[in-house]
Formats: C-alpha cells, structure tokens, sequence
C-alpha cells in the first residue's frame, strides 16, 4: 500500500501500538523516581528536625518531645505537597527528564513553590506554627539530596542507554549531509536516549546504506506505516533535505500527536554548536543564536575548574618552572618563553605562553628550506624538527613547553581543556567547522592530547575537536585530565 503524507487519512492515526518494553521502562524510571524523592524528602525533612532542635545551633529552640508528633504528622502531608509541585515543573515528565542542569533548576523551583505553599498556609491557618528555621532547612536539604539522587539516577541510565535499554527508535527523514551528521553525532551520543533505526529519503533508493548499520527505509511516504506500526517513537525532520510542502505536511500530520514527537532541525548543524533560541519580532519567530557554546552553570563549573587547577599548578609546580627557565637559558641564546599567536574564543587573537623549544631564528630556518616548510604545512608539526634545541626536545618528550600556559588559562584566554589551539593561517583548514571550534577557548589538554597527539592526522584533529565541542560536559573535562596524565608519561605523539 503507498501512502502519501498529504492525504486525509493521516488524521486518523491517533494511536499506535507502543513497544511493551518501553512503556514498562517509562513506568519504571518514573515510579524510581518518585520513590526516590519521597525517600530524599523524607531525609530532608528528618535532618533539618535534627539540626533544628538537637544541634544548638542559634535558632530560637522549642521543646523537641513536645513537637516531635506535630513535625511528623506535618511530614506526611508535607511529601505529597512537594511530589505535587515536582510534578507540576514536569520532573515526572518522560520528556522533560534527564535533562541535567535544566532538570537541577526544576527541582529548585519546584522545592520553592512547595515553600511558598507551606508559608501561605501558616499564614492562613491560625492553629498552624511552624518553625521558619525548619522550614528553610528542609527546602535546602530537600534540594540538595533529590539533586544528588537524580544526578545518580542519570548516571545509571546513561549506562543503561549505551546497553539499548531506556532508549526510543528514532528516523530520521532527509538523507542529505545534514541528517547524516546528525545521525553519527546521536550514535556517538548514547546518552541523548534516541535511537536512529534508519532514514526516510525520497532521492535515494530503498535499502541503500547511508552510514554504516543505517540504511535508507523508505520514502517519506513510508513515514505513516511505520508510526502506525509503532516502530517509531521520535521522528527527525531534516529541514534542508525536503521542500516546503512535504514538511507542512508531516507536521500537519504529526505535529500536535501524543503518539508519537517531532522534532525539526534548524538547518544550522554544520555552522551552529552553540545555544538555539526562538525569540518573535512583531509576531515573526526568528532563530537567536548564541555566541558562545558554554553558558550558564556550565560555564561557571568550567570556570571554576579552571582557575582553581591553574593557580595550584602554578604554585605546585614554580620550582619546576623555575628550573626550566634556567636550562633554557644555559642551552641557547634568546628569550625563555615563545608567544605563539593564535585565535581564542569568538576568533579574538591572543600570545598562548610557551616555553621556548627551538632556535631563536626558528621561522628564518623554516622559510629558506622549501622541502621542510612543505611537510610543516602538512600538519603544522615536524617529526624531526631541525629548528628544536637539545633542551627544548627534552621539554617536548615531557610536555613541559605547554606548562606557561597556565597563565593563559588564568588571564581568561584558554581552558584546561578544550579544541587544539590553532594559528589565524590553520583556520582555513577547518572550513565549514572554523565557527564552531571558535566558540569554546582552546585548551591546554583535549582529546587530541590523549588520542595520539602530533601522531594524529589534521583531519582526525578537526573531528576530535568538533566531537569535544558538541559533547561538552564538566565530567567530560574531568575525565580528559585524568586520562592526560598517562598519556603524557606514555609520551606518544610528543615531538
């Protein structure tokens, strides 16, 4: 049977046989869920008790055996308050879940709106005294714990994600460059919970493979059989790779359907890493594009991070320093540190600190042997490198040149980690990525650093910086320092 998207009978599908397993999964994550911020709530409630009335803190003290059965009574009706306000800022959601810092806020906000509740009620209850210090205790206590066990809760179904489990079969419609790296950027995202199962195209043929395991389904005709059949849960419209009417037409289909989510790519995949928003001028909704790739709680921790580990490096390690700078000194004439000059975040050119590892004529000597800048523009690296001092190759085996750096990272230029720093010259070689690598400061380590370093080709570069750029998380972070430090003992890829 073909089916065609503009067709009346779209209307009518409305419902869908749902996957079993998934819909068990659902009921399961919620159910966790609420049990578990019972079970925090609960804690947080009985701590702030405690150090209300039993720790002697400077809080007006009332007589703890005497109130312990009014607290208690006043729990009970308490959970279902706060379970009630989680719910309303869709912590119960399944699409709204497991959404990290978003999430973090809404159970602020929601814990909030349950205070404001409690408050309003003792205003109005004349019978009703509750003490304020509890009160502000529990809400932070409740804070703190339900953002913990949630943290944990994402944690395991992150893992189970990668295993196949808590995941939803997703198509993507458009086979074009678009939807081909919006696909391999969601295979090697197997937190993001969608699961591409194949492609809609109506310029391909059927069962052509696109990317590796991901074959053509179909038309877009083909789009009705399989929500029908309940084969897919999230549809991914390419808005590049079909016209106009075809995309009025899925949405007019499946829009505003409960079966079934729509989602619609803004065309900007390939040029845009950074924040997406809607913002209407005179009723004309017009997409708002971030600066920057990091914003909000992201880039504090990233901050915070930053400088911490920077300005104890630099105090742990200035005897270290100090010493290099002597050695560099004794070997070779010239100055101890190389200013590099090379491109920051939103393109802002600045001098990344390095110790000097070469000749002070280094460029002259590059410029005058043809062959040798020839293979250096290759991959702005050289095996052996003839411009490099006896001392300098030592501190390139070891990674210390990077070390000045960190003065960098505190004066705001770099991050600890980030994309490979590259010169104003080098930006060409990243064509259409060039925007998005300069949306986040470079950094001192990264995947480059851990993948080979100088073994690595410029194009695996360009992807591994891209990849960092679009997966970004403070634990990703921390992970690359942890997995820095073997990688520099092991030294490969360090010339």
């Amino acid at each position: 049977m073909e089916y065609n998207v503009g067709q009346p009978s779209l209307e009518t599908v409305v419902t869908r046989e749902v996957d079993r397993s998934q819909r068990a999964e659902n009921r399961l994550l919620i159910g966790s869920l609420v049990l578990l911020d019972a079970v925090s709530m609960s804690i947080g409630f009985i701590l702030a008790y405690i150090i209300r009335f039993y720790s002697g803190l400077p809080f007006v003290q009332v007589d703890p055996i005497a109130s312990l059965s009014f607290y208690r009574a006043l729990v009970v009706w308490l959970i279902p308050v706060w379970l009630i306000s989680f719910a309303l800022f869709h912590l119960y959601s399944p699409h709204h879940l497991l959404g990290g810092t978003q999430e973090y806020a809404n159970v602020v906000n929601a814990s909030t709106l349950a205070m404001m509740i409690v408050v309003f009620a003792g205003f109005l209850g004349p019978g009703l005294v509750i003490a304020r210090g509890w009160l502000l205790l529990a809400w932070l206590l409740i804070i703190i714990y339900v953002g913990l066990t949630r943290f944990l809760v994402r944690r395991v179904i992150y893992f189970l994600r990668a295993h196949g489990h808590f995941t939803r079969p997703t198509i993507i419609v458009g086979a074009n460059p678009e939807g081909q790296a919006i696909a391999a950027q969601l295979a090697s995202a197997t937190h993001s919970g969608l699961q591409v199962i194949g492609f809609l195209d109506d310029e391909r043929p059927v069962h052509s493979e696109v990317l590796p395991g991901l074959v053509v389904l179909g038309s877009t005709a083909a789009l009705v059989g399989l929500v029908s059949r309940g084969e897919v849960a999230e549809i991914i419209v390419v808005s590049t790779a079909i016209s106009r009417e075809r995309l009025l037409d899925i949405f007019q289909a499946f829009g505003t359907s409960n079966e079934v989510g729509l989602l619609l790519t803004s065309g900007l995949y390939e040029i845009v890493t950074t924040g997406v928003r809607v913002r209407d001028f005179g009723s004309v909704p017009l997409l708002s594009v971030d600066r920057v790739r990091l914003t909000g709680m992201d880039a504090f921790l990233k901050a915070i991070l930053d400088y911490s580990l920077a300005l104890i490096g630099l105090v742990v390690l200035s005897p270290l320093l100090f010493a290099v700078a002597i050695a560099i000194k004794l070997d070779s004439r010239g100055p101890v540190f190389h200013r590099r000059r090379v491109l920051g975040i939103n393109g802002q050119a600045f001098d990344a600190f390095k110790f000097r590892s070469m000749v002070p004529d280094a460029d002259a000597v590059l410029r005058d042997d043809p062959d040798l800048h020839r293979h250096f523009q290759d991959n702005y690296k050289l095996r052996d490198d003839p411009r490099v001092t006896g001392v300098g190759r030592v501190l390139r085996r070891a990674s210390l040149d990077e070390l000045p750096q960190l003065l960098n990272v505190l004066r705001g230029e770099m991050s600890l980690v980030g994309p490979r720093m590259i010169t104003p010259e080098e930006l060409q070689r990243y064509g259409k990525w060039g925007t998005n690598l300069l949306t986040v400061k470079p950094g001192i380590t990264g995947l480059w650093q851990i993948s080979g370093r100088s073994d690595v080709s410029y194009d695996e570069r360009v992807k591994l910086d891209m990849y960092y750029v679009r997966n970004y998380s403070i634990w990703f972070d921390l992970w690359l320092i942890l997995q820095t430090i073997p990688a520099v003992l092991q030294r490969h890829g360090a010339y």
